[in-house]
């Protein structure tokens, strides 16, 4: 005060563990002690981890400690249960007291467990009258009190460590404790089902783990906070697993600096809540449905498919793969054109699915029959598994991990070469890339198990392809197979601009540019027999490297084509198997193989074996029904509109999403047409996609083909993929772009004749690689790297699912697409060992706001999810936008809580740290404030409302 000269003086104790005794006296004046506890570990001066005895105390600091809290207690004629605090340096051993609490404390229990006193029983007894030593009290004299081992205590409670151990509330959705020898509960509200409310203790149960040594305590503590699952509320228990495995606290050192000096225990690994998510998914898709699937509902539960049996044990024959390995790619193409029996690639795990359910098939669904494949049929030359729309639609609509499907397939299959389609400059995109992301992304291919890269350019322009063939060639051990696109018809004189002698040239300077098979790819199926025959012929006499033939048989004839260049000398053919072939796939593969039987060109392939795998193939085939859109059988319609199998059905979806799909024959007679418009080009993923857009384009605006040519430059806004192909974004046709068509699409636009690589500048990728782990939260992997460099809307979409609900490819096709019927139960593999068993109980009633609650056994235990019912939901219900906590104009609640206060209005200016709006959550008040100077421009929430972790609270401008 004003005018008094008095001074305080504190000694500071820099290196401080924080020492307390517990006591207990009774109303005859006994005192005694129950020895010491060390509560050092504290945040903000709050106890977080408790052990009794102290690791790491002299012993004679230990006796002097215990007898100087006897010594007060006795000076005060203290009874009942209490404990005197001191502190003690760690530098020089030095004392001192700082208080008394006269009560029993919540770290009690660990002096309950070393001394075998009931420390809450004691108290009442001698609250009752009794003294210490009588048998109803049963505490021995201070010197036979017991000091028995170690213990551990935390407190579990809910809050959030990452976000500054703001409290967090919610029902808790699963609550499974740990138990087991070493281990005491004692539990508050954590329960499954209860609320936790903002207005109360966060703490829902304190843990003690025991043992005869300290190490054994903390080894039960680790095991048993692993143990527990709380799902629906964020907890502290990532923060005390970092505690307890401190070399620091492990060495009975932690001073209460622990915290403040370790800024590593804030690294906290993401937390999976596996099963929470899959369950959330199960519930919206039960509830919502799977946009995917368009609402189509399975009338009842689909039994899962029937996997033909093997014995994964036996030892695998050796395969293509195999070979591979041993000879090099050099060697393994000399021995593909030397060996006489007709090889064959299997193209149901992509192309097949790509052409008749638009690429819809399912990783789990490939998985289930891999290592059937693998054993029963080695002889297969490969299995094209990857590439072409896979990439994409594996992200965009089943929401798997390309690189995971690679990655899972190749443990199963380690003996039968994978072939993956790959779109020169254009790798698995509809874009040209640049030189560097192309090289880099076979590159990561290959070392993810990638064997044959099968390139080829949309147009057959050479030079998109050369890039991708050096990247093989130079930087892998895989093979390069350089694929011509075959179109037109080299029997019929009046198409000569793809006659045979443009096939064979192609031929030849891809076999100068290093190829080491040669592809000739008839996406469309237009290549008939006789034709088949010429060209395979011909091009056997001309070039010195293997035949690979790629077709379709969309037309109903392909088998013959097949056999007519088998025997004119192809040496590997694309076939699908049974159930998968036919129409827009490929051809039959066990038909073609039985026709073969016994001959010179036999595959040697087990017919029971492709029986029973293409069997298995058309019970999968019911879970994709929504997506079948293919042809029935083939049609001679395919050789007018040219259109090739993989775009069939994606074509059909499209105009069918359009509300066009009445008028297909219009739209396929249109995709001719501009076609020619084109100047009959080359059409294969990403030419054709172009035409298809143009072609939709056109009978959405009542645009005739032939009156392109007539609008005005510029009048008319074409579809991008249009303009950047007629400019030369895709590489250029032989005899180059009709110049009217280019100049009504491109107006004043000129276009270039570069190769399109040339002009595109190289990605530094350790900073696209730097940026994108700053955008993901995470050090981004190759996986990533890629995934975004292809797709970069689609990569973030598929994380943020991820994020939302896990990995799901471990469901079971009709799970994922249909959701669960009521009793249905399914299993799923979330790891090695980790398998979950989910059985759909019911679903409530909605409550006004439309929310309904999912009821689950999740292995036996009930859960329970809350989904809204977007069929049934308010049109007024609030729905905030979520925020991103890293941009400086965005307001967003660090936590969930009730806004307080509106501290700043629409149209005020704010400076760095004014603050925006303040929350309340546990009586906690946070305020939050602007992270830069600008003007208000939305509030998102008014005082009173509730709002959740991550919501948008209002927008800042400039």
């Amino acid at each position: 005060a004003f005018g008094n000269p008095a001074v305080f003086l504190e000694r500071f104790v820099g290196q401080a563990k924080h020492i307390e005794v517990q006591i207990m006296g009774d109303h005859q004046g006994n005192i005694v002690h129950l020895h010491e506890r060390d509560c050092s570990v504290q945040r903000r001066h709050q106890k977080v981890i408790e052990i009794a005895p102290s690791v790491d105390l002299d012993e004679t600091v230990r006796r002097d400690l215990c007898a100087a809290a006897v010594q007060v207690a006795r000076e005060v004629k203290y009874n009942n249960a209490g404990t005197v605090e001191f502190l003690l340096d760690g530098d020089t051993n030095e004392w001192f007291f700082i208080e008394m609490n006269p009560r029993i404390q919540v770290e009690h229990t660990v002096t309950e467990i070393i001394t075998g006193v009931d420390l809450v029983r004691s108290q009442i007894l001698v609250a009752q009258g009794h003294n210490l030593f009588e048998d109803v009290v049963d505490i021995p004299a201070q010197e036979d009190i017991p000091r028995n081992g170690y213990a551990v205590q935390a407190r579990i409670t809910t809050e959030d460590p990452s976000n500054n151990f703001s409290p967090d509330y919610g029902r808790i959705l699963n609550y499974r404790s740990a138990a087991g020898f070493g281990i005491r509960l004692d539990a508050g509200t954590g329960d499954a089902g209860s609320v936790i409310t903002p207005f109360y203790d966060s703490m829902l149960v304190k843990l003690t783990a025991f043992g005869p040594r300290f190490e054994i305590a903390l080894q039960r503590m680790d095991r048993a906070l692993r143990e527990f699952r709380i799902r629906g509320v964020k907890t502290n228990i990532p923060f005390i697993e970092n505690v307890i495995l401190n070399e620091t606290f492990r060495s009975g050192k932690a001073t209460t600096r622990l915290i403040d000096t370790n800024p590593n225990l804030f690294n906290f690994r993401p937390r999976r809540d596996r099963a929470t998510k899959l369950l959330n998914y199960l519930s919206d898709v039960t509830v919502n449905g799977n946009d995917t699937a368009k609402g189509y509902k399975l009338s009842a539960a689909l039994p899962g498919p029937r996997i033909p049996a093997c014995d994964v044990r036996a030892q695998m024959q050796p395969g293509s793969r195999n070979k591979l390995l041993e000879l090099g790619p050099e060697g393994f193409a000399n021995w593909i054109r030397n060996s006489k029996p007709l090889l064959i690639t299997d193209t149901t795990m992509r192309d097949a699915h790509q052409s008749l359910i638009a690429t819809r098939m399912r990783s789990v669904d490939m998985l289930n029959i891999a290592s059937y494949v693998a054993q029963k049929t080695p002889n297969l030359f490969s299995l094209e598994m990857w590439g072409g729309a896979t990439f994409d639609t594996t992200m965009r609509f089943l929401k798997e991990s390309p690189w995971d499907r690679l990655r899972e397939l190749r443990e199963r299959i380690p003996n039968i070469c994978f072939q993956m389609l790959f779109r020169g400059s254009n790798a698995v995109g509809y874009s040209n890339y640049p030189d560097n992301v192309v090289e880099g992304f076979i590159k990561h291919s290959a070392e993810a198990g990638m064997d044959i890269f099968r390139i080829f350019d949309s147009l057959n322009y050479l030079p998109n392809m050369q890039v991708a063939m050096e990247a093989v060639r130079e930087h892998t051990d895989s093979v390069c197979e350089a694929a011509v696109c075959y179109t037109g018809d080299i029997d019929d004189p009046k198409r000569d601009k793809y006659s045979l002698k443009y096939y064979i040239n192609k031929a030849k300077e891809l076999e100068k540019m290093g190829a080491h098979i040669l592809a000739i790819k008839d996406m469309a199926g237009l290549c008939r027999p006789s034709a088949a025959t010429k060209l395979f012929s011909a091009l056997r006499e001309e070039i010195g490297m293997p035949i690979h033939f790629h077709t379709h048989d969309s037309s109903g004839i392909n088998a013959a084509s097949v056999l007519a260049a088998s025997e004119a000398g192809a040496d590997i053919v694309d076939l699908a198997l049974a159930s998968m072939s036919g129409s827009t796939s490929q051809p039959n593969l066990n038909s073609v193989a039985a026709a073969l039987s016994g001959l010179e060109r036999d595959p040697g392939l087990d017919p029971n074996a492709l029986n029973a795998m293409s069997d298995y193939w058309e019970e999968v085939l019911e879970f994709y029904v929504p997506f079948n859109t293919a042809p029935r059988a083939g049609s001679a319609e395919v050789y007018i509109h040219e259109m090739p199998g993989g775009q069939f059905t994606n074509l059909k979806e499209q105009a069918n999403a359009m509300g066009l799909g009445h008028r297909w024959p219009e739209i396929a007679r249109t995709y001719a047409e501009v076609n020619q418009l084109f100047g009959d080009i080359i059409k294969v993923t990403p030419s054709s996609k172009v035409v298809g857009d143009m072609c939709m384009f056109l009978i959405t605006r009542g645009i005739k083909p032939e009156a392109v040519t007539s609008l005005e430059p510029g009048s008319v806004d074409f579809p991008e993929s249009v303009i950047d192909m007629l400019w030369g974004g895709l590489g250029q046709p032989d005899g180059g772009w009709p110049a009217d068509v280019q100049k009504a699409v491109l107006g004043g636009r000129e276009p270039t004749t570069s190769r399109p690589g040339d002009l595109a500048e190289p990605i530094n990728l350790e900073t696209t690689r730097s940026e994108l782990s700053t955008t993901l939260g995470r050090t981004a992997s190759d996986d990533d790297l890629y995934s975004h460099l292809m797709y970069p809307a689609v990569f973030a979409e598929f994380d943020e699912f991820v994020r939302t609900y896990g990995k799901v490819q471990g469901l079971p096709t009709t799970a994922f697409f249909y959701g669960l019927s009521i009793s249905e139960e399914i299993s799923v593999e979330i790891g090695p060992g980790k398998v979950l068993f989910i059985k759909l109980i019911g679903i409530g009633e909605p409550n006004a706001e439309g929310q309904r609650n999912v009821f689950y056994e999740l292995n036996g235990m009930p859960r329970e999810c809350a989904v809204i019912d977007q069929a049934l939901a308010p049109k007024n219900a609030i729905t905030r936008l979520k925020g991103d906590l890293n941009d400086p104009l965005q307001a967003v609640a660090p936590m969930p809580g009730m806004v307080s206060e509106v501290n700043a209005e629409v149209g005020s200016k704010v400076e760095e740290g004014d603050p925006i709006i303040t929350l309340e959550a546990m009586k906690m008040l946070t305020t939050i404030s602007a992270s830069t100077s600008g003007t208000v421009t939305e509030i998102l929430a008014q005082k009173g409302d509730a709002v959740e972790t991550d919501d948008l609270l209002a927008r800042l401008q400039k």
